[in-house]
């Protein structure tokens, strides 16, 4: 039996008017955004060859990182088109892609470690206990699939 290998990418996405405001990114829009930006640049080959093993594992609304995963190969086309990207949801947006890892805990440890940082620079910036402790909250929640990893 031949084993496929996937490659998960995560990436933060930046709104285009450099707000602070929660972005409320849902995986359907996401995954909605990647696939016409791959068929633009790549046409249905490009399409068809992110098709098998395509999907969006996570999203975080507060601190615009992403998730997703592909299989090995077809990865190229995604690592070209992702930071093309523009437009998500109707919203002028720009994407940086953060990290590419060959397995799901890898990407999570990392994530987790991005937020951590991002937290540390944000928490001098802020007067009260109760700012800081919202803020640890809305950078530092996991989704259930993540608590598995930590």
């Amino acid at each position: 039996m031949v084993r496929f290998k996937n490659r998960y990418l995560a990436f933060e996405i930046t709104l285009g008017d450099k707000s602070d405001k929660p972005f409320p990114l849902k995986i359907t829009t996401l995954h909605v955004a990647i696939n016409r930006k791959v068929q633009q640049m790549y046409g249905d080959f490009g399409v068809a060859a992110i098709k098998a093993g395509f999907s969006a594992k996570y999203c975080n609304e507060h601190t615009r990182i992403a998730l997703v995963k592909t299989r090995h190969g077809p990865h190229k086309f995604l690592l070209d088109s992702i930071p093309m990207i523009n437009d998500i949801g109707g919203r002028l947006v720009s994407v940086k892609i953060l990290y590419v890892g060959a397995t799901l805990k890898h990407c999570f440890l990392f994530i987790k470690r991005y937020q951590q940082s991002k937290l540390e620079r944000t928490w001098s910036t802020l007067r009260t206990d109760l700012q800081r402790k919202n803020m640890e909250n809305a950078l530092m929640t996991l989704t259930p699939a993540m608590k598995d990893f930590t």
